[in-house]
C-alpha cells in the first residue's frame, strides 16, 4: 500500500524510466538521479541541441485527446511561412539552453521576460531535469546563469530567476483573450540553433485539450484550455510567445502536431502569467513547486525483496550513507516503503537539506540505517 502523502510538504515524487549513461546506473526508476535514456523523455521537450544522447531533429508526439497519432513537433502546411523574428517580436524574448547531467544530454528552448531584473517565463519541460540553465536575451545577447524559481508540472509552467540581471525589457504580454480566425505570430528558438524565428498563422479552436506524450506514448500528461493553431510551431518554440493581432502576447507555445495539417498549442498568457504570479508569491503545494527538488540520488528497481538499489550517484546523499547497490530500502523517517513507486511518493514529501532517517538491508541480508541530508535535484 502506498504511504499516506506527508502534510507539510507537497511536492510530488517523479520517477523517469532509462539509464543514465554517463554515469552507468541503469534502472527501472530513478529517485533523486532523474534517469532516463535520452532528453526525450521530458514530455514536450523543446529541442535536444548538439551534443545530446539523441538525434537533434527527434521531438516526442503528441496525441490531441480522443483522436490521432502525433509524431511531434515541427508539422508545416500550406497556411504557415516561418521567418526571422523581427526586433519588435525580440523584445523580451530569450533563449534557453540546459544541461541535463544525468541524462548526458542538452536541450533548448525560449521564455519570456516577466521582470526588469530577470524572471523569466518558459514551459516546465524546457527545464525538467537540468541541472543547469542558460538563458541568453534574444536583443542583446547577454547571456545569464538561471536558477529555478518555482514549476508547476501539471500545467506545465515554471519560472526562473536570472543572476545578476537589471534594467531588461520585458516581454508584451496581452490583456485580451485570443479568439478564433485571429492572426497570430508563434516566436521561438526553433531547432534549438539560438536564432528567433516567426511562424505566422491564424487561431483555428480555443480551449482545447490535449494529451502529450515521450516518443514511446508513455508518461502521458493532460493539458487543458489551450490555444489551438495552424501556426508552423518548432521543436526549441516551446515557452516563447504567441503574438496576436495587436502585437501583443496572448498565449505560450508549448505543443504541436506532426504527420499531418500543422496542429500548433499555447497556454493563454492569462493563466501562465496566474501560475506565475502564484509562484512568485511562494505558493507550495499539490501542483506548485518551489525551487528544487529533493535529491537522495539512488536508481532503483522493484526486486523480489521490495525497493532495491540499482546504483548510487557518486558523491550524492545515499552513497555517503554507504547505501550501495542491491541494498533494498525498507523505510524513511518511519514510513514502510515496499516499492521503488513507493520512495518516489515518500520522498516527494521532503525538500533539500531535510535531515531524514533511512532504513535499509544490505545485499547480505543485514539491516543498517543512517540519518541522511537529503541533496537538491535537478529541476522538476
Amino acid at each position: 500500500m502506498a504511504p499516506a502523502p506527508l502534510p507539510q510538504h507537497r511536492r510530488t515524487g517523479w520517477v523517469a524510466a532509462g539509464a543514465v549513461g554517463s554515469l552507468g546506473i541503469a534502472a527501472a526508476a530513478a529517485f533523486g538521479v532523474h534517469a532516463a535514456i535520452t532528453p526525450t523523455s521530458v514530455v514536450g521537450q523543446a529541442s535536444p541541441a548538439q551534443g545530446a544522447s539523441a538525434p537533434a531533429d527527434f521531438i516526442p508526439g503528441y496525441r490531441p485527446g480522443g483522436s490521432g497519432s502525433f509524431g511531434g513537433f515541427g508539422a508545416t502546411s500550406s497556411a504557415t511561412s516561418t521567418t526571422p523574428a523581427s526586433a519588435a517580436q525580440q523584445v523580451g524574448i530569450v533563449e534557453i539552453d540546459t544541461v541535463l547531467q544525468y541524462q548526458d544530454a542538452r536541450a533548448a528552448g525560449t521564455g519570456m521576460v516577466l521582470t526588469s531584473d530577470g524572471e523569466i517565463l518558459t514551459n516546465n519541460h524546457v527545464v525538467d531535469g537540468a541541472t543547469s540553465i542558460s538563458v541568453t536575451i534574444s536583443r542583446t545577447g547577454a547571456t545569464y546563469a538561471a536558477t529555478v524559481v518555482g514549476t508547476d508540472p501539471t500545467d506545465d509552467v515554471a519560472v526562473l530567476q536570472l543572476t545578476d540581471a537589471s534594467g531588461l525589457q520585458t516581454a508584451k504580454l496581452s490583456t485580451s483573450a485570443a479568439t478564433v480566425g485571429e492572426a497570430v505570430t508563434g516566436v521561438g528558438n526553433a531547432g534549438g540553433t539560438g536564432t528567433l524565428t516567426a511562424a505566422s498563422g491564424t487561431i483555428t479552436a480555443v480551449d482545447q485539450s490535449i494529451t502529450a506524450s515521450d516518443e514511446n506514448g508513455g508518461n502521458p500528461e493532460q493539458l487543458t484550455g489551450l490555444i489551438e493553431t495552424d501556426a508552423a510551431i518548432q521543436a526549441g518554440d516551446s515557452g516563447g510567445p504567441l503574438y496576436g493581432d495587436a502585437g501583443t502576447i496572448i498565449g505560450m507555445d508549448t505543443a504541436a502536431s506532426s504527420g499531418g495539417p500543422a496542429d500548433g498549442y499555447a497556454i493563454p498568457i492569462a493563466t501562465a502569467q496566474a501560475i506565475a504570479d502564484r509562484i512568485e508569491a511562494g505558493v507550495d503545494d499539490a501542483t506548485i513547486h518551489q525551487g528544487y527538488p529533493a535529491f537522495l540520488g539512488v536508481s532503483m528497481q522493484d526486486g523480489p525483496a521490495g525497493a532495491t538499489v540499482a546504483g548510487a550517484l557518486s558523491g550524492g546523499a545515499a552513497e555517503n550513507a554507504g547505501i550501495t547497490a542491491g541494498d533494498v530500502i525498507t523505510s524513511i523517517d518511519g514510513t514502510a516503503i515496499g516499492s521503488a513507486d513507493d520512495l518516489g511518493a515518500t520522498l516527494g514529501g521532503y525538500d533539500p537539506g531535510d535531515l531524514v532517517s533511512v532504513v535499509w538491508t544490505t545485499a547480505q541480508g543485514n539491516t543498517d540505517s543512517a540519518a541522511v541530508v537529503l541533496g537538491a535535484g535537478p529541476a522538476d
